[in-house]
């Protein structure tokens, strides 16, 4: 284990954690580990050498709508923006223009999850933030003849992750948005694309550029020391065909390239970020298939039975699988479930079975499922999402919480009984 204390004195460090309590140990301003190593339980009850994660697990939610927003997370503060006619960050911002999108995403920035966000997320027991984040972040590599993205996002990025790794947080940053757009369609890439254009060789370079200009930022600023880990692209299209030359070429060149940036900076094997990539069940391919090297690899599951459509839709079939549902089960170590949500399909999520205000012990057990699960066969979770604006605590982790849906010791999951006869 190396033991590194932060000091308000600390001017340039290098990443601190690689797995939190595994890797390297994490501790905050304050003397505070997330990560103590105490027993845990699993769902027999038995005494098991594996930790809870307040005991080297993750357990984090994540930063949704924060620098990609998501119209749909959050309807008044989009419109609010000026943005309500727009489907998308790059709509709004060729609709408003750049000063004035500047100016009211930057605002965004500076409310959306702030300073008191954080703390609350630590009095809950959590030690985890999930960041989507944009390749425009990077503003060089931006085409500012026809692209259009909010500028200035890279300094409230900074100031998020001072905050984290001022509590203890371990941190994952994930490219969300991929230059061209990873999928069609979807706000979640910062665009709406009439169809992916990320699947070719020179959006595939800007790509790994943004993964050099990150790692190389990381490494150099104190407020990004708890950084751990990068996602070098989320969901690509679950389609092996588009996708075969993303995981032959792509994944193992964001590899390289975030191995080239700390070789450079003369960072040391024990210090290297994990590259962290969609697992196999996600559906886009092998993520192993084409890379030489695997050392500090990761791999991101998204789990929403609300979207499987072989999972009967059931209050008991949701719990049955849920509590047998193995994220490992492609042996890709370390996995962790880097989303997942309490909410049901749509077409039921309104009728009175499914009922927010009457099933709140449905919910608290379904969540309680989940987590034992996957802290059972992965490295953790984190939810989907921290905070929304749609009254609907299935998709806002603060708001399950104040429902009593979520406990505030999170340990109590073990002593729900959720998955008793299941």
């Amino acid at each position: 284990m190396y033991i590194v204390v932060l000091t308000l004195l600390s001017l340039i460090l290098t990443v601190e954690a690689w797995l939190p309590g595994s890797d390297k140990t994490i501790i905050a301003n304050d003397g505070t580990n997330l990560f103590n190593s105490t027993p845990g339980y699993f769902r027999n009850g038995t005494n098991s050498k594996r930790w809870l994660p307040a005991s080297g697990k993750i357990r984090g939610v994540n930063m949704g709508s924060m620098f990609i927003f998501e119209p749909w997370i959050a309807e008044s503060a989009w419109s609010s923006m000026g943005c309500g006619s727009y489907n998308s960050e790059f709509d709004c911002v060729s609709g408003l223009g750049q000063s004035t999108a500047n100016s009211v995403f930057q605002s965004h920035w500076a409310s959306w999850i702030t300073q008191s966000d954080i703390s609350q997320m630590q009095s809950y027991g959590l030690n985890t933030i999930r960041i989507p984040v944009g390749y425009w972040m990077d503003e060089s590599i931006v085409y500012t003849d026809s692209e259009h993205f909010p500028q200035g996002g890279i300094t409230y990025l900074e100031q998020l992750c001072g905050w984290a790794s001022d509590v203890g947080f371990y941190i994952i940053i994930d490219m969300h948005g991929a230059p061209g757009a990873q999928v069609a369609e979807n706000a979640d890439t910062g665009q709406y694309a009439p169809t992916p254009g990320f699947y070719v060789d020179y959006q595939f370079d800007r790509g790994t550029a943004f993964l050099s200009y990150l790692t190389n930022l990381i490494h150099t600023n104190n407020n990004f020391r708890n950084v751990g880990m990068l996602g070098i692209v989320n969901e690509p299209v679950q389609d092996t065909g588009t996708t075969a030359s993303m995981i032959s070429s792509y994944y193992p060149n964001a590899y390289s390239a975030i191995r080239s940036a700390e070789s450079a900076l003369g960072v040391t094997a024990n210090n290297y970020l994990h590259v962290e990539m969609m697992n196999g069940l996600w559906g886009s391919g092998n993520p192993n298939q084409d890379l030489s090297n695997t050392y500090f690899a990761a791999y991101d599951d998204h789990r929403y039975l609300k979207y499987d459509t072989s999972v009967a839709v059931s209050q008991s079939s949701y719990l049955s699988t849920s509590c047998n549902d193995n994220r490992n089960s492609d042996n890709e170590t370390p996995t962790i479930v880097g989303e997942f949500s309490i909410s049901p399909p749509d077409d039921v999520q309104s009728t009175s079975g499914w009922a927010t205000d009457t099933q709140q012990n449905f919910y608290a057990n379904w969540f309680a499922a989940q987590v034992m699960s996957y802290e059972t066969d992965t490295n953790g979770w984190i939810f989907w999402t921290w905070k929304s604006q749609l009254g609907d605590y299935r998709w806002s982790y603060q708001d399950a919480v104040a429902a009593g849906v979520i406990p505030t010791d999170l340990d109590n999951v073990y002593t729900s009984g959720a998955c008793n006869g299941y």
